[in-house]
């Protein structure tokens, strides 16, 4: 976008800044509280604080339909921008899986024995996906979508050539532990640039839709291509192909991706509009500007927050623990799968990589689903007003996919013997990969909606578990498979993702309570009355300007009246 047109109604925004209403939200007389910013509010539980220096700022906002506002960009813009991190979420989750069937080879070049030294290449990757998101989703937040996701995608794509030309396996798992931090960052980031840009909630939820389907689609491209690579053109060309693609998807990111954070496109705003006349608007600042944020609060506040969102807020910490295990026992499937299909079956690298298409063909049954499912909730929730509780949006779908991931594992399990066909134990991938997202887009959602404009530190928080467990479950996919046997190895997998089912049902139960108590729901609804208060404001200065228009307008007629009136 051109200067010209980004602020093409400064004129607009310079005149509603100079005019304060005393009573309003959005300008401050002197001696009035500031609008606090939603970190210090964080930082205060929802009470106010104040701060001398700040008493005669006026805060500059959104106008009435904003074309710099992310919720009034064009369809087709928001759509470009959803293609964008469909890309990067493809680069980053293909990338946790990639060397899954190259292993074997990895391991005969360098004579690695240990089953457990065999898949550190994954470990390690799913270590930086655990410690990346405490640092992008929140960085994000403060400092913007747009310079932490092209920084990170950049990086990313430095560390893959590098695995691509590793010298030794201790080089390989160094190099996939970077790339695994800066592949973690979409996953923190995404779900923020999405609640930045679609303001209603069936729009977000079927862009998010798109998002969590990339996010389980991408690793099971992984098996597939090193199944093949590996054993025809050796595994380095598994690298290679990620990079190409990393390649492919960093040229439009770096080009198109615009900024889409609110706080970060308003005081650009305001920084422009004091440039225009130093003097005059000086008083002109955004929000951000007043947080006046230093190393100790970036880290003690805006650093910890996905922590504090699992230690304080049961909604995520739940959640958490439901995606976490789902997650962990999909990544255990790239270990357990040629347990299953290449010992017990005999089938090769690749065609062992192809089992994994029925978990894609299942993700793929789910969205027609998904989509169906906003419209019936309208119409359901017209006969019936209990439905308009917020919970309904979203977490039913949980409820659904529950049952069908755990009914997966051991449908996958007790089949899996060489007397019966491969392919029954393979089409358990259709219940699993169903199960599986629709409990992500119900829970990825219900955190969206629920924390707005904590959602990249809420995801990052989600990311973080899941990372976790999907580092220390997958270790020991291959004691338990060998002491247990396939059918209980699944069974117990089954019963633990069984004690997870009831929590959407307890969210939808006593969801609005815990937002209610929430000091980050309370920091968002406290943001969203002021938002009301401003567009109140606006509306009455409007009718004010009109009203004194009118009464000058008949003024200047009774005036020009009057001489032809006293000489008749």
């Amino acid at each position: 976008m051109s200067q010209s047109n980004e602020y093409q109604n400064t004129r607009d925004v310079v005149e509603a800044v100079r005019h304060p209403d005393p009573a309003g939200a959005a300008a401050k007389a002197p001696g009035e509280r500031p609008r606090q910013s939603l970190e210090e509010k964080e930082m205060h539980n929802g009470l106010p604080c104040t701060s001398g220096e700040d008493e005669e700022k006026t805060i500059v906002s959104w106008e009435d339909d904003d074309p710099e506002n992310p919720y009034n960009w064009s369809s087709t813009r928001k759509l470009l921008i959803l293609l964008l991190t469909m890309m990067l979420i493809i680069n980053s989750t293909m990338g946790s899986a990639l060397p899954s069937n190259a292993i074997p080879y990895i391991s005969e070049q360098w004579n690695i024995a240990s089953p457990q030294r065999q898949i550190l290449p994954i470990c390690v990757f799913m270590i930086g996906y655990f410690f990346g998101p405490i640092l992008w989703g929140p960085l994000s937040e403060h400092f913007g979508r747009r310079i932490i996701t092209n920084v990170t995608f950049i990086l990313f794509t430095v560390w893959t050539l590098a695995c691509a030309l590793a010298p030794n396996f201790a080089a390989l798992n160094v190099f996939r532990l970077f790339v695994g931090v800066f592949a973690s960052a979409p996953i923190a980031v995404v779900p923020g640039i999405m609640a930045d840009i679609y303001g209603n909630h069936e729009t977000r939820g079927r862009a998010m839709s798109f998002f969590m389907a990339t996010t389980c689609f991408g690793p099971l491209f992984a098996p597939i291509i090193s199944g093949y690579c590996s054993p025809s053109i050796g595994w380095r060309w598994t690298f290679w192909i990620g990079l190409i693609y990393a390649g492919a998807t960093l040229i439009p990111l770096l080009f198109y991706l615009p900024e889409t954070s609110a706080s970060i496109l308003l005081a650009r705003r305001a920084a422009h509009l004091r440039k225009l006349d130093p003097v005059g608007n000086a008083h002109i600042v955004a929000a951000r500007d007043l947080e006046h944020t230093d190393l100790h609060q970036l880290v003690t506040v805006v650093l910890t927050r996905p922590l504090r969102m699992i230690a304080c807020e049961p909604i995520v910490s739940c959640s958490c623990a439901y995606l976490a295990l789902i997650y962990a026992i999909f990544y255990m499937s790239f270990q357990a799968f040629p347990i299953i299909f290449n010992t017990l079956y005999g089938l090769g690298p690749g065609p062992t990589g192809l089992a994994f298409l029925p978990i894609g063909g299942g993700s793929l049954l789910s969205l027609p689903f998904f989509f169906a499912y906003d419209p019936t909730l309208t119409r359901l929730r017209r006969r019936h007003p209990a439905l308009r509780k917020e919970e309904y949006r979203r977490l039913p779908l949980a409820c659904v996919g529950g049952p069908l991931f755990v009914a997966s594992l051991f449908w996958l399990g007790f089949p899996a013997r060489p007397s019966l066909p491969f392919w029954v134990p393979m089409l358990a991938g259709l219940p699993f990969g169903a199960g599986f997202m629709l409990i992500f887009m119900a829970l990825l959602n219900y955190l969206t909606d629920a924390y707005e404009s904590f959602a990249a530190s809420a995801n990052a928080a989600a990311s973080m578990a899941r990372s976790f467990l999907a580092v220390v479950l997958p270790l020991a996919t291959r004691p338990l498979f060998d002491r247990l046997g396939v059918a209980g190895a699944s069974a117990l997998l089954g019963g633990l993702s069984a004690v997870m089912v009831p929590i959407p049902f307890i969210f939808i139960w006593k969801g609005d309570r815990i937002r209610a108590a929430s000091p980050f729901c309370i920091a968002l609804r406290q943001q969203e009355d002021e938002r009301e208060r401003e567009a109140d404001w606006r509306r009455r200065r409007r009718e004010q300007a009109a009203a004194a228009a009118a009464a000058a307008a008949a003024a200047e007629d009774a005036r020009q009246a009057s001489p032809r009136g006293a000489g008749v």
